[in-house]
């Protein structure tokens, strides 16, 4: 996995007047927790528009005062009416602890069912997996070449050696539909 550099600056004030003000100087509050840790802290809004708004899951190397840690973000709020970020939760991991996080899916190839006529669908864009995070890939890649018409590629076929997926194992991933015009054929 990528990682991504951010730095925050712990915070003593808290509450929705606190956060407005916040909110206000273009900082976002924002909490960690897990591996023993509990922190609340400010970070820029400009310094995680490159985090939040990418297809790819990262890995955070986070400062905040003397706290450095590696951290997933774990929930993002936004503001429902102009779309900015409200707050942030960072979940610490550990190398020794599992963790879940959603991983992209590209597939990968041209379906023989797409040469006879059929519709390549993407069912699924990304998949949860669970293991240590060092064991996690920027993308999953999945090969789609032998896909008939007709034929799907569920989560159970998708195998990557040291995670486990928490999606339902008999889920469409991608499917190779037919069309009018292949039924014509």
């Amino acid at each position: 996995m990528k990682e991504f550099a951010l730095a925050g600056t712990p915070r003593s004030e808290y509450g929705k007047k606190a956060a407005k003000a916040f909110r206000a100087e273009e900082l976002i509050p924002c909490n960690i927790y897990g591996c023993g840790l509990n922190c609340t802290f400010t970070v820029k809004a400009a310094d995680v528009r490159k985090l939040i708004y990418t297809p790819d899951t990262l890995i955070v190397d986070l400062t905040v005062g003397e706290l450095k840690t590696k951290a997933i973000v774990k929930e993002l709020q936004f503001h429902p009416m102009d779309g900015k970020v409200l707050h942030i939760d960072f979940l610490a991991v550990d190398e020794k602890k599992p963790v879940v996080v959603e991983i992209p899916i590209q597939l990968n190839g041209l379906a023989e069912g797409v040469k006879a006529g059929g519709k390549l669908v993407q069912a699924m864009r990304k998949l949860k997996a669970c293991g240590i995070y060092t064991a996690f890939p920027d993308r999953i890649n999945v090969d789609v070449t032998e896909l008939g018409l007709g034929k799907k590629i569920a989560v159970e076929d998708v195998k990557i050696e040291g995670l486990k997926f928490v999606n339902p194992a008999d889920a469409c991933v991608a499917e190779v539909k037919a069309t009018r015009q292949s039924k014509q054929a």
